[in-house]
C-alpha cells in the first residue's frame, strides 16, 4: 500500500502507544500512536483543512473516489479479512462477508455523491411567486466527528466516512481502541484512492480525548455506534450540533404456530451466534407459541450445539471469540445470575478465555438483564406465549428497540403485528439481523437517535440550501 495514514505530531503530554491484541489467543498484533485532550486544537486544524478540501472537490471527484476505493478493497478484499479476524476475533467466513459488505457501502456512497444534490421547488405554485424559479441543494455540514465499535470495524467505519465524503464534509475518526488497526486500513486504502489525505483524520485515544472532541464548537456533527451510557454521556456534553446515534438493541423473535419451524431454527441461530453474538440487532429473545415451544427449544438447542466455536481463522470455525476475555467473563457472570434466579441452561455456558460456548436458555425472569438489556454475547432466552397481544407486550419490553422478526405463515397476522412492534424494523420470515446497507438502520426508543444507511446517513451530514430566482 503506498499510502499513510498520516500521524499527528504529538503534543508534550503523551500517551503511550495502544497495543492491539488478538482476540482469540491475546498475540500482540500492532500498536498505534495515541492523542490526548491536549491535541485536539492540533486535531481540529487538520480537519479545517480537510473540510476545505473536501468541499473543493466536485460530485464527481468524490464519486471516482468512492468508487475507486470500492475497487480497491475488492482487490485485497481477503487480506482486509484477514486482519479483522486477527484484530476483531470474526470468524473468516464472516470477515469476508464483511468486506463485501464494506464494497456495497463504499459503492453507494459513491453513487450518493452525485445522484443526491438536491431538487427543484415549484415556487410558482403559490401566489405571488409565479415569476420565481428555484431549487435547494445538500450542502456539507462541515467537520463530522465519526466514533466507531468494534464488532463491524470495517463496515460500520465505511457507513460514517462514506456518506461523508460523498456529501464534502471532512471527518475526525476516532475507531475503537479495541480495532484501530482495520480502520486504519479503510483510511489508507480511500488515500490509495485520490482521497487528499487531510479529509479524514484518524485519532485514538481515551474517553478524555473522545469528550474533548465532542465537545468542540466547531465539530458539526456526532455519529457515534456504541453503548447506551456512551451515547447519553455524548448528548450531555455535545453542545448545539447534530448528534447520529445507534446504541443497541435487545431483539426479540416471535415465532408463531403455523411458521415453519424449521426454517426458523436456522434463521434464529444464524441471527443469534453470528459474530459471536456480539451484533446490535442479534436474536436475544425468541417467543414462541407454546403449541410448538418444545419442539422449537428442542430443534434450536440441538442446532446450536452442533455449532464449532474455536479459532476464527480456520474456515470450520463457526464462532469465534468474544473481544476480550473480560468480556466473555462479563457474559459468563450475566448467565450465572440467571440461573441463580431460575433460568436453565440447554446448552453452552462454557468459557475458555474469550471464548464463551453458544448458550441457549429458557425460564429466564422477565426482571433478568438478559430479558431487558442488551447482552452482546453469545446467549438466547427462549420463552413461550399464549397470545398475540401477549407476545407484542413481551417483545416491546426493552428500551433498546432496533430490530424484531416475526415467523408466520399468515401475512395478514404478520402485517398487523408489524405495526404493533415498536422498533426500527421488522423482518417478517427473516433473522432479526437481516440488513443491507441501502436501507434506513435505526431504532425506536433508547434504540437510536437518527438513521444510517448510505442515502439517509448523507441527508443526516448535509443541510439544505435554497436558491430563489425572481425573474
Amino acid at each position: 500500500m503506498s499510502a499513510t495514514v498520516t500521524t499527528l505530531q504529538r503534543s508534550t503530554q503523551t500517551a503511550p502507544p495502544l497495543v492491539v491484541r488478538n482476540p482469540f489467543d491475546q498475540t500482540q498484533i500492532g500498536t498505534v500512536g495515541q492523542s490526548t485532550a491536549s491535541d485536539v486544537e492540533q486535531i481540529v486544524e487538520r480537519a479545517r483543512t480537510g473540510f476545505r478540501a473536501s468541499r473543493s472537490l466536485s460530485r464527481f471527484a468524490r464519486h471516482e473516489v468512492l468508487e475507486r476505493a470500492a475497487r480497491l478493497l475488492e482487490e485485497r478484499s481477503e487480506r482486509a479479512a484477514r486482519l479483522i479476524v486477527r484484530e476483531a476475533g470474526k470468524t473468516i467466513r464472516q470477515a469476508r462477508k464483511e468486506v463485501r459488505r464494506a464494497t456495497m457501502t463504499l459503492s453507494l456512497s459513491a453513487e450518493a455523491a452525485r445522484s443526491t444534490p438536491g431538487e427543484m421547488i415549484a415556487f410558482d405554485a403559490f401566489e405571488g411567486s409565479e415569476n420565481r424559479r428555484g431549487w435547494f441543494t445538500r450542502e456539507p455540514l462541515g467537520i463530522i466527528l465519526a466514533i466507531t465499535p468494534y464488532n463491524d470495524a470495517l463496515n460500520l467505519v465505511a457507513h460514517k466516512i462514506g456518506p461523508a465524503i460523498a456529501a464534502g464534509n471532512s471527518v475526525i475518526l476516532k475507531p475503537s481502541q479495541l480495532t484501530p488497526l482495520t480502520a486504519r486500513f479503510l483510511v489508507e486504502l480511500l488515500v490509495d484512492a485520490g482521497l487528499p489525505d487531510e479529509i479524514v483524520t484518524i485519532v485514538h485515544g481515551d474517553r478524555d480525548l473522545a469528550r474533548a472532541l465532542v465537545e468542540v464548537r466547531e465539530v458539526r456533527m456526532v455519529s457515534f455506534t456504541g453503548g447506551f451510557a456512551t451515547g447519553e454521556a455524548i448528548a450531555r456534553v455535545a453542545g448545539v450540533k447534530r448528534l447520529a446515534m445507534e446504541l443497541g438493541g435487545n431483539a426479540p423473535v416471535i415465532v408463531f404456530a403455523d411458521a415453519d419451524i424449521d426454517a426458523a431454527v436456522e434463521a434464529c441461530v444464524s441471527g443469534a451466534f453470528w459474530a459471536a453474538g456480539q451484533n446490535c440487532v442479534g436474536t436475544q429473545r425468541i417467543l414462541i407459541e407454546r403449541s410448538v415451544y418444545e419442539a422449537f427449544r428442542d430443534r434450536f438447542a440441538t442446532r446450536t450445539a452442533l455449532l464449532v466455536a474455536g479459532d476464527p481463522a480456520e474456515e470450520s470455525t463457526d464462532v469465534g471469540p468474544m473481544i476480550s476475555p473480560e468480556a466473555a467473563t462479563r457474559v459468563e457472570a450475566l448467565v450465572a445470575d440467571a440461573i441463580a434466579a431460575g433460568g436453565r441452561v440447554l446448552t453452552g455456558h462454557r468459557r475458555a478465555g474469550s471464548l464463551y460456548w453458544p448458550t441457549v436458555m429458557e425460564g429466564v425472569g422477565r426482571s433478568s438483564e438478559l430479558w431487558s438489556d442488551e447482552a452482546f454475547a453469545p446467549v438466547v432466552v427462549l420463552a413461550p406465549f399464549d397470545t398475540e397481544d401477549e407476545a407484542v407486550e413481551q417483545a416491546n419490553e426493552t428500551e433498546f428497540a432496533l430490530h424484531t422478526a416475526t415467523f408466520t405463515a399468515d401475512l395478514a397476522r404478520a402485517m398487523q403485528v408489524s405495526e404493533r412492534l415498536e422498533c426500527g424494523g421488522v423482518m417478517i420470515n427473516d433473522s432479526s439481523d437481516y440488513r443491507i446497507d441501502s436501507m434506513p438502520f435505526g431504532g425506536a426508543k433508547y434504540g437510536s437517535m437518527g438513521r444510517e444507511g448510505v442515502r439517509f446517513a448523507y441527508e443526516e451530514m448535509t443541510q439544505p440550501k435554497v436558491v430563489c430566482v425572481n425573474a
